[in-house]
């Protein structure tokens, strides 16, 4: 999981059991926390390979996935390989921790206070940039159904970028130039310390929850004229396709949601409250988080997935080039009509396999 409290307990503690640290530790059973984070973990690493290699698509395997990716199948690989060294963080992370047995460091101990802030801005550099390709993966949906042209470089240079800049900048605030987080004595300290790299790490998180439903809904509305407009009415089929677009993307939006708003919880609970901290509240979070977090990967392989035809009684599934013959249908109200112009094609990158 990525979450900016965990990551204080990297800096050197004192041993002051009034620290908000040393009272969560006290009823924080850290074996099982990092038995949950172990499992999560490696079932997101197991989803990130099960996106990032090709597939069969067919039972009997006669036919083999393409090798050069689509336009959307591009980024959504390159989310899958932020998602897999993420997961891959935490589980080091936590292997280390159940075999040491012992979250925070002990007082003067530099290796375990380097070892954690390292694996900690892993795990955060990697998340961020999960972040960022989602949200990239809308916008390029969205100018891929309004027919314009992609920008890769762009994606790329921001999608690496922007976590480089804000997890160096947030975790160098805390941890430099001792790493000692929890001797503040000052309120107005702590805010210039500790609030940074809370703001890098949830400010992404709610710019994505709240950008990526506004793009989805927009391009909800452009594939809707799309459908409509080349044959001047709109049909079951044209309503079948449109509803599926939008189930599809409304999925990718609850997966981040469910993911990713138990982080945006606990840091409210954690600002909000720090005088009166509910312990067992935040407690409850974290695992919740360390659960979700990593499932992410999992969760992205199942609503970024090709759904194939053979699928269709499970999942509401169209081809967008095959499904759209109309030549065949008749009017409702006029019983049969003249052959129509064939509609122009959809760009296939609004669903990355082609087919939804």
């Amino acid at each position: 999981m990525s979450d900016p409290t965990i990551q204080t307990f990297c800096c050197h503690h004192t041993g002051n059991k009034e620290d908000l640290a040393i009272r969560i530790m006290d009823e924080f059973n850290t074996e099982s926390y990092n038995i949950v984070c172990l499992v999560s973990s490696s079932i997101g690493i197991l989803g990130s390979i099960y996106q990032i290699f090709p597939r069969c698509t067919s039972i009997n395997f006669q036919r083999i996935q393409r090798l050069s990716p689509t336009r959307g199948r591009n980024i959504i690989i390159w989310l899958a390989i932020a998602d897999l060294f993420a997961s891959l963080g935490v589980l080091i992370r936590s292997s280390l921790w159940l075999q040491y047995k012992n979250i925070m460091p002990m007082p003067n101990d530099d290796v375990s206070v380097l070892f954690c802030s390292i694996i900690s801005a892993w795990t955060q550099y990697f998340y961020t940039a999960t972040w960022f390709w989602t949200l990239f993966y809308a916008i390029d949906s969205w100018r891929s159904i309004k027919g314009q042209k992609s920008h890769p470089v762009l994606y790329h240079s921001l999608a690496w970028g922007i976590p480089a800049a804000t997890t160096s900048i947030g975790l160098s605030i805390l941890y430099i130039p001792n790493a000692r987080c929890h001797n503040i004595k000052s309120i107005s300290i702590a805010f210039l310390r500790i609030l940074p790299n809370y703001c890098a790490t949830y400010l992404p998180i709610a710019i994505v929850m709240v950008v990526n439903p506004i793009i989805y809904v927009l391009a909800s509305k452009n594939i809707e004229m799309a459908v409509a407009l080349p044959l001047a009415q709109f049909t079951s089929k044209e309503r079948r396709v449109v509803d599926t677009l939008r189930l599809k993307f409304f999925l990718i939006n609850a997966v981040f949601y469910i993911c990713w708003l138990p982080n945006l919880i606990n840091g409210i609970l954690v600002w909000t409250m720090w005088f009166n901290m509910p312990v067992k509240v935040i407690i409850i979070v974290w695992y919740i988080m360390a659960f979700l977090n990593p499932m992410q990967a999992l969760l992205n392989a199942m609503v970024y997935r090709k759904w194939t035809p053979a699928e269709k009684k499970f999942s509401p599934t169209v081809n967008l080039q095959k499904d759209f013959d109309f030549h065949d249908e008749q009017s409702p109200l006029l019983g049969s009509e003249p052959p129509r112009l064939p509609m122009s094609p959809i760009p296939p990158a609004i669903n990355n396999y082609e087919t939804l």
